[in-house]
């Protein structure tokens, strides 16, 4: 068809104005893709006990009243030994905690409902212990230590601890392990714990029946928490049984 026909013409015009009046092709925007949050999440469950426990009371060592409860416990370090200078907390606002430990129900109360009438005190008992320790050695003062507690559930109690200790990393559940050790007993010679070994005297102090064998020093103390405090990892151990 002649293309400069009149009807020819009128045909151009005629695309002209349809193509004119379609409207351009919309853009459609993207989904944001957003995550679900999982309260049971390891993380999610992790982060809960920690904020809970941090916005618990700070109470000074030694605790002046009783309390009836087992749980979870931070211990901070306010004071001035050199070695501690980096894991040294604000008295106004600890946060990082030297050591964390857990006081679990015994007996027959393992399985009891909660009540004040089925709770021992198992979380005072346990910080009074301690109180003794840190009272042993020459390098340490009760004075420089606050606390926070958490009564737990008992079937909970493990579990919080382990999520405390891998979220806050505490040096006395790390490289200076050995804070939470009972007397290994008579005929015993365990190797001297690292704790022990930075912070010497509980042993003969607390009249220990083991034979422990000094074979570390304060000066090999240090220098592991030094190599342990510029690690990234910052490995901790989470004791099942004390």
């Amino acid at each position: 068809m002649d293309e400069t026909t009149p009807v020819a013409a009128r045909r151009r015009r005629a695309r002209r104005a349809i193509s004119e009046a379609d409207p351009p092709t919309a853009v459609v925007p993207s989904i944001q893709e957003t995550e679900e949050y999982d309260p049971l999440d390891y993380a999610n469950l992790a982060r809960s006990c920690v904020v809970q426990l941090l916005s618990q009371p700070i109470h000074p060592l030694p605790l002046q009243r009783r309390f009836r409860g087992a749980g979870v416990y931070a211990l901070f370090y306010t004071g001035g030994f050199p070695p501690y200078t980096p894991v040294r907390s604000d008295p106004s606002n600890p946060i990082q905690p030297i050591y964390v430990g857990k006081a679990e129900p015994t007996g027959a109360r393992k399985g009891a409902a909660s009540g004040s009438a089925t709770r021992g005190t198992e979380l005072y008992s346990r910080l009074r212990q301690h109180v003794r320790s840190i009272a042993a050695v020459e390098n340490l003062r009760v004075e420089d230590f606050l606390c926070r507690y958490l009564v737990v559930v008992p079937l909970w109690i493990r579990m919080v601890e382990r999520f405390l200790i891998e979220d806050r990393r505490p040096p006395w559940n790390g490289v200076l392990d050995g804070f939470g050790l009972h007397d290994p007993g008579r005929g015993r010679s365990p190797e001297v714990s690292w704790w022990d070994a930075m912070h010497p005297d509980r042993p003969a102090r607390l009249n220990w029946k083991a034979n422990i064998q000094r074979t570390r020093t304060v000066e090999d103390a240090a220098r592991e928490l030094e190599a342990w405090l510029t690690s990234p990892t910052r490995p901790v151990i989470v004791h099942e049984d004390e």
